[in-house]
C-alpha cells in the first residue's frame, strides 16, 4: 500500500476518511494529518476496536478508493 498518497493529499482524501468513520472530529482529522498511525489510534480511540481489525477497516477502505 502507497500511503504516501494519502500524506501527499490529505486536504482532499479527509473528507473520504470522515465519510467512512464518522466519529473523527475536524480536529481528529487535523492531527491525523494523513499518517496512518494516527489514524488507528484515533480510529482505536473513538470506536474502540482492536488494532487488527482497525488495519483491516483502514485497509478495505483504501482499496475502494479509485486513486
Amino acid at each position: 500500500m502507497d500511503w504516501n498518497r494519502i500524506e501527499g493529499n490529505w486536504k482532499q482524501v479527509k473528507g473520504n476518511v470522515k465519510e467512512q468513520w464518522g466519529k473523527l472530529t475536524d480536529d481528529d482529522l487535523d492531527q491525523i494529518a494523513g499518517r496512518r498511525d494516527r489514524l488507528e489510534g484515533k480510529l482505536q480511540e473513538r470506536y474502540g476496536i482492536e488494532k487488527d481489525r482497525i488495519r483491516s477497516q483502514i485497509d478495505d477502505w483504501y482499496n475502494r478508493q479509485s486513486w
